[in-house]
């Protein structure tokens, strides 16, 4: 493209939307003005991007039809083959389609973005190729990942493989869903409100959400810096902490990361839990959505880790009941700013950026009605409240979230983790054409309450299945300390190693 001088009709609407005023002789001085300073642009049109190379050899793959995919849990199926060996040599990777794969198509769930082909790899792609796995498909995820149930996708809902007709939760929906159809062995899942837990939690599967920064965001279509995620979804504890020792450590290019204490994950697995500080958090059965079911399950699966030589006690924190509303202006107003009116990017930060997923995502502007409910909500609620307030608000829930942070940290001085439910009830039925917009919706926030205070507290947590009464899957929720994923680790697979928790 070529960087132009402002035309006079443009210089006019520039001072009109800046509140500056402009007459008809003010027009050329700002055109001449604007032309020496607008020479860098011209400058960088002539020059060559500089993103990461692409490795290994990869064709676009196809979509598959309803025949193959009856979940509607894929977007794409490719072959992408890394190293002839490895720690994953012989697994079968997924990858979230907001994850950019160099070549083949990613939509991130919504249809301003259809067929965009990235041009380079996720740092996370780069590192499991590099370790021997195979990237077997992009799989379908929320509308810009802007919802905790899977009927927002513009392709239409995921179905819970373990219900058809069920939500699998969102916003990873496919990454869960195909984990427990048997079409991949690991799966990469993004967490901004809960969205690698709560599908983990619904379809019952293991989902961890790292430390905020442990695990590269480089190449992952953003949300808002402060709470984006990536982590592993799996089908069992080893593979998952397998896979997060593949990718976590730094870049050198995402800002998320400050330093990252990174661990031999799998060395964790076996240790037991003798001795092991468990607190019982009080507040996390208490949503107002909490099914009966759901916490009787979860406190079943405390005893069994008493049981397992665990110290296991009740600890209070009234906080949480309103943590994640002290958060809420963090997600509006970030994801306003950042993916929407940021170009799916956002900007003032040092990253690796998509220059041609920024230019085809302004697409929405033309394609606003196209948007998810969840994602129309987003924009109106954040656009809102800076046309009226400034930033004001998200600076503030910033400020506050540090006294959130220091009050869980504070119950971390006496204890190793913390357990709850992941989600506070399971997977319910998937709407339809007669289902209240309003109480979809609500149905979705609902789902939030215990997973979206760790995102902006940035502690790791996990989901881990922990019962399945009435054939519905129940997670249990674990909390660590920063950076501490191992201790989460040793209690996640004693427990699994217990039982068969498809059988509690």
């Amino acid at each position: 493209m070529t960087f132009g001088i402002p035309t006079r009709q443009q210089i006019l609407a520039l001072g009109e939307q800046c509140g500056i005023a402009v007459g008809d002789d003010d027009v050329a001085y700002y055109q001449a003005m604007l032309s020496g300073s607008f020479e860098g642009y011209r400058l960088i049109d002539t020059l060559a991007d500089e993103i990461p190379r692409v490795r290994y050899p990869r064709t676009p793959g196809y979509r598959p039809d309803s025949t193959e995919d009856p979940h509607n849990a894929w977007y794409r199926k490719t072959s992408v083959k890394g190293a002839s060996d490895g720690p994953l040599k012989g697994k079968r990777v997924a990858l979230k389609d907001n994850v950019q794969l160099a070549g083949v198509a990613m939509m991130n769930g919504t249809s301003i973005l259809d067929g965009f082909i990235p041009e380079f790899d996720a740092t996370i792609v780069t590192r499991m190729l590099d370790a021997g796995a195979e990237i077997v498909g992009k799989a379908h995820c929320e509308s810009l990942c802007l919802s905790a149930n899977s009927y927002t996708n513009s392709t239409g809902p995921v179905h819970n493989p373990r219900r058809h007709g069920y939500s699998a939760g969102g916003s990873s929906s496919g990454s869960a869903a195909v984990i427990v159809a048997g079409e991949a062995d690991m799966a990469i899942g993004g967490d901004q409100g809960g969205s690698i837990r709560m599908p983990a939690s619904l379809c019952g599967v293991y989902g961890m959400k790292p430390t905020h920064g442990l695990v590269p965001y480089t190449g992952v279509m953003p949300i808002e810096i402060t709470v984006d995620h990536v982590g592993p979804m799996t089908s069992n504890v080893a593979d998952n902490a397998l896979l997060l020792e593949v990718i976590a450590g730094d870049d050198g290019f995402d800002p998320r990361q400050r330093s990252p204490r990174v661990h031999r994950y799998t060395e964790a697995l076996g240790r037991g839990v003798e001795g092991l500080r468990i607190g019982v958090l009080k507040e996390g059965f208490e949503a107002p959505s909490a099914e009966a079911v759901v916490n009787e399950s979860v406190h079943a699966a405390a005893e069994r880790l008493r049981g397992l030589g665990a110290k296991v006690e009740t600890v209070s924190l009234p906080m949480h009941l309103q943590a994640g509303l002290m958060c809420r202006p963090i997600l509006t107003e970030g994801a306003a700013r950042t993916l929407f009116w940021g170009d799916g990017y956002g900007g003032s930060r040092s990253d690796v950026y998509s220059v041609a997923l920024m230019e085809r995502f302004r697409n929405w502007r033309l394609q606003a009605d196209d948007l998810s409910d969840s994602a129309k909500l987003i924009l109106m609620g954040g656009t809102h409240v800076d046309n009226l307030y400034g930033g004001r608000y998200y600076g503030k829930a910033v400020n506050i979230a540090r006294r959130i942070r220091a009050a869980y940290d504070r119950l971390f001085e006496t204890h190793d983790l913390l357990l709850m439910p992941t989600t506070p009830s399971r997977a319910a039925p998937l709407p339809t054409a007669e289902t209240d917009r309003g109480a979809a919706l609500g149905d979705a926030f609902g789902l939030l309450a215990n997973t979206l205070p760790f995102d902006v507290t940035h502690h790791p947590a996990m989901s881990v299945p922990c019962g399945m009464p009435d054939g519905l899957p129940v997670g249990m929720m674990l909390v660590g300390r920063h950076f501490d994923e191992p201790t989460l680790y040793r209690a996640a697979h004693a427990f699994e190693q217990s039982c068969d928790w498809t059988r509690l």
